[in-house]
Order: C-alpha cells, then sequence, then structure tokens
C-alpha cells in the first residue's frame, strides 16, 4: 500500500446545497488543487499496473478527477476546478472512496451516489439513520470499493 497526498482548498460551493431541479443546471463555484508531479506519477503507475486508488475524502477524488478531466494525456496537476461529479460521472483515476454520510441535498452526495449507485446509497443511508450515525463532516464514514 501506498499513501500520497494531494491538495484542494475546499470551498463553500462544496457544502451549498443543490437549489435546482434538474442537477444538471446547478454550477459548483470553483477550488484550487494541486497534485504532485510525483504523486501523479504513482497514481499513474498504479492504474497501469491495475492496481486501485482509493481516494480519502471527496476533496481528493476531485482533485484527482480534475487533474485527469481532459485525459490521462493532458493531464492538468495544479489550477482550478469547477468539476461536478454526480450520477453518470465516468470516473477515471478513483476505484474506491472513504468519506463521511453526506447531507442530503449536497453535492458530496450525488458524487457518492455517481460512485456507487443511488439504490446502493440510499440502503447505506437508511441503515445509518437507523443505527443513529453521525452525518455531515465530523460524522461517522463509509468505504464505498
Amino acid at each position: 500500500m501506498e499513501v500520497h497526498y494531494i491538495t484542494l482548498h475546499t470551498g463553500p460551493g462544496t457544502f451549498m446545497p443543490v437549489r435546482v431541479g434538474d442537477i444538471s443546471e446547478h454550477r459548483m463555484l470553483k477550488e484550487r488543487y494541486k497534485v504532485e508531479p510525483e504523486v501523479f506519477e504513482a497514481v499513474s503507475r498504479a492504474k497501469r499496473e491495475g492496481r486501485r486508488i482509493v481516494a480519502v475524502g471527496s476533496t481528493s477524488t476531485r482533485a484527482l478527477e480534475a487533474a485527469v478531466a481532459g485525459g490521462f494525456d493532458k493531464v492538468r496537476l495544479e489550477g482550478e476546478t469547477d468539476i461536478f461529479i454526480r450520477p453518470g460521472f465516468e470516473f477515471r483515476v478513483v476505484d474506491g472512496l472513504l468519506t463521511n454520510f453526506h447531507l442530503p441535498c449536497s453535492t458530496l452526495i450525488m458524487m457518492v451516489a455517481a460512485f456507487a449507485g443511488l439504490d446502493n446509497i440510499m440502503r447505506a443511508y437508511q441503515a445509518a439513520i437507523k443505527e443513529r450515525y453521525r452525518f455531515f463532516s465530523y460524522g461517522d464514514c463509509m468505504l464505498i470499493a
């Protein structure tokens, strides 16, 4: 197992609720990110070798997926992103995700639904509610693999 660190400066847009009926109309606010070249090389090497990339946190997921939004041949390791990961999103980097139980109507719950499927996430959330898990940034977390 390898552990690497990346940066995404989370802004208020991550936590703003989605207030539109059609989520394709929601716009994320830009957030700055940086993936060091040696970290990206480790990620690329792991992908080539068929190993899994498990992101710890939604911000890590956003930064990694933003870096390769143009493809692995047009990587952008630093900049701003307004990427909105929601159902239908095609993940290029992340194979597993460790993240909190996020609030309803948030972009973050849409990200986990994009990753694991809405039905699976709703079943997990019902179990979490039944067991009185804590939600939001200082709550319990889940591993989606």
